[in-house]
């Protein structure tokens, strides 16, 4: 049988509606910032759109860049 890797984390995924509680936004408003690139990217599964908690942390963190530059800055290693 297969055993579990104890060592596994597990990473938060964020719907627009906990987003937009995070960053006191509208979950309309989170759609529109991420249509625009002013959000990280987010990771699509089946219809769903999720955010990386690690990654909205470090975004914010990075003083919330746009998406191209937040890419950029994780390039480099200039983010984490």
């Amino acid at each position: 049988m297969n055993e579990l890797n104890t060592n596994q984390t597990t990473e938060k995924l964020l719907s627009a509606k906990m987003l937009g509680d995070m960053l006191s936004l509208s979950k309309r408003q989170i759609f529109r910032l991420n249509s625009c690139g002013k959000l990280p990217k987010p990771l699509r599964i089946g219809g769903s759109v999720r955010w990386l908690e690690k990654s909205i942390s470090e975004w914010l963190a990075a003083g919330a860049p746009d998406r191209k530059t937040f890419e950029a800055m994780q390039q480099t290693g200039g983010v984490r």
